[in-house]
């Protein structure tokens, strides 16, 4: 059996504990370089990147988004939602590795690392439209991952489920991220029935992903003359990439789902804004 192949059988062995998890949950976990399964859990692994980690990682590495996305990412269509996403290009070598990964060193890009690196071993889950959720509650919960391989488990550090986001710094990602993932959840709960164009899913792709591109289709095209956008707004999302990310999840969201988002009310020809019908 060849390293591949032994890093797909793990993978498939891979226990996602049937309990849902709550901030107070508690676990104890933690990796470092003593651990001998090191830097085993950046192999043979799809690690999907959210905006926000675009973001940070082309900052990073001083590369606009476009050059990231070609050099470092692999485009996929995420079924139930029909959306698209990207995950990391892994090498080409017979462990499948992630190009930041070095055996001894670990991540090159540790501080900036994505955001599913930093939620290992948990994982996140949605109730949204779901019909699940209550009233007053946050619908999200959490699951902890088991691989076989993983030796953080016999560690003695204890943590609640958020003691461990606090400290892996998932916060702040998550906050700038909602936008993303309301998205996604909506539209997994329409109807099969209900697609959406491709020309709608490459803008999907375009907002979320190539920041860049995004940014001079807002300020180099007719765009802020056809809507009412206040004028403090367009200062923040002009000198702000993370404001101009989340301004990009509302103005998808309103175009998607229709949700009457006064300032993105075309204006008519008179440079009057026009109510939604």
């Amino acid at each position: 059996m060849n390293a591949e192949n032994k890093t797909d059988e793990t993978q498939a062995q891979a226990e996602i504990l049937p309990e849902q998890l709550s901030l107070k949950s508690r676990f104890k976990f933690k990796c470092h370089k003593g651990v001998s399964c090191f830097t085993e859990c950046c192999r043979g692994i799809d690690i999907m990147l959210t905006p926000y980690d675009i973001l940070t990682m082309r900052e990073k590495l001083d590369l606009d988004s476009e050059k990231f996305l070609a050099i470092f990412t692999t485009p996929h269509l995420l079924e139930k939602a029909d959306l698209p996403v990207v995950t990391i290009k892994l090498l080409d070598d017979e462990r499948r590795s992630c190009p930041f990964v070095q055996d001894k060193e670990g991540c090159m890009i540790y501080e900036d690392r994505p955001t599913t690196c930093r939620y290992y071993p948990l994982g996140v889950g949605s109730l949204s439209y779901s019909g699940e959720q209550t009233d007053g509650d946050k619908d999200e919960f959490f699951f902890m991952i088991k691989e076989p391989h993983c030796k953080g488990f016999d560690e003695e550090d204890e943590w609640t489920v958020g003691e461990w986001r606090e400290d892996q710094g998932v916060d702040l990602r998550d906050e700038v991220n909602e936008g993303w993932l309301d998205l996604m959840v909506r539209k997994k709960s329409l109807p099969a029935s209900m697609q959406l164009s491709e020309q709608a899913k490459q803008m999907f792709f375009t907002v979320c992903y190539n920041i860049d591109k995004f940014k001079r289709f807002v300020f180099e095209s007719s765009f802020l003359t056809r809507y009412n956008i206040p004028e403090e707004r367009v200062a923040q999302i002009k000198d702000d990439d993370v404001k101009l990310l989340q301004f990009g999840f509302e103005w998808l969201k309103n175009t998607f789902f229709q949700t009457g988002e006064e300032m993105f009310n075309p204006k008519d020809e008179n440079g009057d804004t026009t109510a939604a019908e």
